[in-house]
């Protein structure tokens, strides 16, 4: 008795309010007298910067190569201090501090200080000037690493002529953005490799990623520098900066003209967060 008491009860319920489901945001303005609220745009799916492959993978690949190239020159020039290799200057810098090398501590603290501060100099830029991303931050690289030649020695503990040529690569790898939004690591091939390593296998599995088709590429332009590097440097010692200084330039050249002539193309633009942000970070949008 008590059970068809309270489905009787629960079916003039229904009859009374019946229960609205997937009604619209325009119906439940109507409804309700309120204002339906405000539904936020979905973040694009492809978040890379430049938005077009036809630019950002010959860019990633001749940035590497300016990378490997000055990493090599560096290595060599200045007593195996690598400019843009960190994994190894960290290395290096565990040892010095085993060894009570206090001296060579503070040589490579202090490099891997200024590459880090460039990374963190170069997403600023990169969220600050939208379109003209590519143009701004390949010509200060240009300039670093020209202008590396012009600055002091100083002392074996604070590399000064050092220092211009590490903000440069470290500027870098703000420059270009994979379509998940991370930056592409331009100065270094250890994530380069871990991603191929894991991309074949996701291949196999049916779920790669588009970005691991430029992992082979990256790895091949930076070891390339490498070897351009080393060769350069056997000729003109440390006037061989002035090589991927000319190769930065021209990909500003390249860079400023197509921003001028082309301005909001996907060529150069991207809607994208800054380099690495959260995945909730708001997106700029520098193709509007």
């Amino acid at each position: 008795m008590k059970l068809l008491c309270c489905s009787s009860i629960v079916s003039r319920l229904r009859q009374a309010r019946p229960l609205n489901r997937g009604i619209s945001m325009a119906d439940y303005g109507s409804r309700t007298g309120a204002d339906a609220p405000e539904r936020k745009p979905d973040p694009p799916a492809d978040r890379s910067f430049p938005a077009d492959p036809r630019t950002r993978i010959p860019f990633a690949i001749a940035l590497a190569t300016l990378a490997g190239c000055a990493d090599s020159i560096g290595f060599l020039e200045f007593s195996q201090l690598f400019m843009s290799f960190m994994s190894g200057n960290t290395t290096r810098f565990g040892v010095a501090v085993a060894n009570a090398d206090w001296e060579n501590v503070t040589r490579v603290a202090s490099t891997i200080s200024v590459f880090c501060f460039g990374a963190f100099l170069g997403t600023l830029i990169a969220a600050w000037v939208g379109r003209w991303r590519l143009a701004v931050l390949l010509t200060l690289q240009a300039l670093l690493l020209a202008g590396g030649l012009l600055m002091p020695w100083g002392t074996f503990a604070y590399p000064l002529h050092a220092y211009p040529i590490v903000l440069a690569l470290g500027l870098q790898n703000a420059t270009l953005q994979d379509e998940g939004g991370r930056s592409l690591a331009l100065t270094y091939v250890t994530g380069a490799v871990v991603r191929f390593g894991t991309g074949c296998a996701n291949l196999l599995l049916g779920t790669v990623a588009p970005s691991f088709w430029i992992q082979a590429p990256l790895w091949a332009g930076l070891s390339t520098g490498a070897v351009l590097g080393g060769l350069l440097d056997m000729r003109y010692g440390e006037s061989a900066f002035l090589f991927p200084a000319a190769l930065a330039a021209i990909l500003a050249l390249i860079a400023i003209a197509l921003t001028v002539a082309r301005p909001g193309s996907t060529l150069v633009a991207g809607s994208a967060p800054a380099p690495d942000a959260s995945p909730k970070a708001e997106v700029i949008d520098a193709i509007h």
